[in-house]
């Protein structure tokens, strides 16, 4: 049979994991009207989205691979390395420290509200600085801490959170930032993804319904192929702002709701 919940949950994520809206938010607000999943699933998903963004850049990590002995592709790969292991240490703690994704969608709401405000001012900042392509040792570190705090408080948006990072840290060209952030999205989500599948093969691997996590796998990786594409043209010419004004006005109408209830 047809899992039309796993579709619309990887139609979810494909569209919502690389545009600034918190894919893991728009998740756990869909599965609270369709039915929980778990962390894995939550987690594993993203990599359908992840496969569709390094196939679209693969000329460019072919260019870092094939030309690392270049001074500026040594540089860029270092710092795209030192954003990944500053996750992956600060992810680690926090998995130690048992963090792990809300049960009620109150901080998701709050999360997708004022990150809404964040990007509005984070925007008006950048737009007030030198045009800078440039991506800094700073921005690195930036960009590694910002998706550990996305990662913390969902809602937030990995992808917005470093795209504003690496902004307001000093690469204040928006494509220059876009392309940092979804780079170093690419080990990091995969990673992510290796640890999951190995606690739970660890465990047994019976809890997982591994059906509906490859149809939302393949729904995932081809929805968001289709949104990054569209998504790097329309920022070439356009700021973030009406996904800054979309989350405010969806985390108000969700706190209405509430209110009503």
């Amino acid at each position: 049979m047809i899992d039309w919940t796993a579709i619309v949950l990887g139609i979810i994520e494909g569209i919502t994991e690389f545009l600034p809206i918190s894919s893991t938010g728009h998740l756990l607000i869909a599965e609270h009207w369709l039915g929980g999943r778990s962390d894995t699933f939550n987690i594993v998903i993203q990599d359908g989205a992840m496969l569709a963004v390094t196939i679209i850049y693969w000329r460019r990590l072919t260019t870092l691979v094939v030309g690392w002995q270049e001074p500026e592709n040594r540089a860029y790969i270092g710092k795209l390395a030192v954003a990944f292991l500053i996750t992956v240490v600060l992810g680690f703690v926090a998995k130690k420290l048992g963090v792990a994704l809300p049960e009620t969608l109150a901080p998701v709401v709050w999360a997708l509200i004022i990150g809404g405000f964040w990007m509005i001012a984070a925007e008006w900042f950048a737009a007030r600085q030198k045009d800078r392509p440039e991506v800094s040792w700073t921005v690195a570190i930036v960009v590694g801490v910002a998706q550990i705090v996305a990662g913390i408080f969902p809602g937030t948006s990995r992808s917005g959170a470093t795209i504003f990072a690496a902004m307001l840290a000093g690469t204040s060209n928006r494509p220059a930032a876009t392309e940092f952030a979804f780079l170093v999205g690419i080990p990091t989500m995969y990673a992510a993804s290796a640890y999951e599948l190995y606690s739970q093969f660890k465990q047994g691997g019976g809890h997982e319904d591994w059906g509906a996590l490859a149809t939302a796998f393949v729904v995932s990786a081809v929805t968001a192929f289709i949104t990054v594409k569209w998504l790097l043209g329309y920022i070439k010419s356009h700021r973030y702002t009406a996904f800054a004004v979309y989350r405010i006005l969806l985390g108000a109408g969700l706190l209405g709701l509430a209110i009503m209830k």
